[in-house]
């Protein structure tokens, strides 16, 4: 199976918060849209350094994860953020692993958009098509 990407929005969920406590006007959360390799040998959502300055995401813990190539890192894990595919959008906190380079959506937030990986056509798609699940309580 060759690489599969996705177009997605990243948002930092803390300003949105903000906003809704009324800190911050809503034209002032932190975004930014990015090409992410979908990888479902990763556990959940990978960023660079790059990508959690622009989003301004404070830093919770720390976490050791081993990468691809077999090494041994210690990761930041930052606040949550809200990713968003299409019509669909989940929130996670983000691993960030150093250097230059993309961004790794991981299967924790595909399987929570209902998403599955087509090897065929080599594209993300959602589980049930275009209709979106979810439960109303």
């Amino acid at each position: 199976m060759g690489h599969v990407f996705a177009d997605i929005t990243l948002k930092n969920a803390g300003d949105k918060i903000r906003v809704e406590c009324g800190a911050i006007k809503a034209p002032e959360v932190r975004e930014t849209a990015v090409r992410a390799l979908v990888d479902t040998g990763a556990g959940t959502l990978i960023i660079k350094e790059w990508v959690q300055v622009r989003l301004g995401l404070e830093v919770v813990g720390l976490r050791r994860v081993s990468l691809g190539n077999n090494t041994k890192e210690i990761c930041k894990v930052t606040e949550p953020v809200e990713i968003h595919w299409k019509d669909r959008q989940t929130t996670c906190p983000a691993l960030v692993i150093p250097g230059d380079g993309g961004v790794l959506l991981g299967v924790i937030p595909i399987e929570d958009m209902d998403l599955v990986v087509d090897p065929t056509k080599q594209e993300l798609l959602g589980a049930h098509g275009d209709e979106v699940i979810s439960l109303v309580m």
